[in-house]
């Protein structure tokens, strides 16, 4: 049997098998994991491509923003080059954050997301960033280009939930938020983290 393209016999593995986005760096596509409504940590299984319980949230800390990847992308020596304060970067897809108008409360979906900026964060000497998006044609937050067009207490809440989302009472913190940027750096590290995954992985 065949099948018409774009149809896919199997679903697509979402950090491998999905695009970027429509015009990457500044349009992406976002994988979302996890909402703001979610107290346990999901993430993608990279053997399946499922969601996998990672961890329940220690604290009652809940993300402020859907929360998720830019398929083919993976933080590697460039992504690394970026951020001083790294020595290597963790492996992973990059992270992603979108601000949405109406709420979502559903993870595994894709959205279309407009990169303005991001957290530069090193977690255990890797580089973690977390770009920050807005979800394109939001009607609220949808004519949003740069960092500055986000309201400085929503940039706060993500830096503070990214700050304390892993801590332990009592034990050492490894995270660190070495800067926040605009949308012209964001971009220079979608890019560098794309490179990244042709390197890991091929075109």
């Amino acid at each position: 049997m065949t099948f018409p393209e774009p149809f896919f016999r199997w679903r697509p593995h979402p950090w491998h098998g999905l695009d970027a986005g429509q015009d990457p760096p500044r349009l992406v596509h976002a994988y979302i994991e996890i909402t703001p409504y979610d107290r346990v940590k999901y993430e993608v299984d990279k053997a399946t491509g499922y969601l996998r319980v990672d961890r329940p949230q220690r604290t009652s800390s809940q993300p402020p923003t859907l929360y998720g990847f830019i398929p083919r992308t993976y933080c590697g020596s460039r992504v690394t080059a970026l951020s001083p304060a790294s020595t290597r970067g963790d492996g992973d897809p990059l992270d992603i954050c979108v601000l949405s108008e109406r709420p979502i409360d559903r993870a595994e979906v894709i959205v279309n997301a407009r990169v303005v900026g991001g957290l530069q964060m090193v977690d255990g000497g890797e580089a973690d960033d977390k770009i920050i998006a807005v979800l394109e044609n939001d009607y609220v937050w949808g004519a949003a280009t740069d960092l500055e067009d986000v309201p400085d207490a929503l940039v706060e809440r993500l830096r503070h939930y990214f700050s304390t989302y892993k801590l332990v009472v009592g034990e050492e913190e490894e995270i660190a938020i070495e800067r926040v940027y605009g949308a012209e750096h964001a971009q220079r590290v979608v890019e560098a983290s794309l490179a990244d995954y042709a390197d890991e992985y091929g075109g």
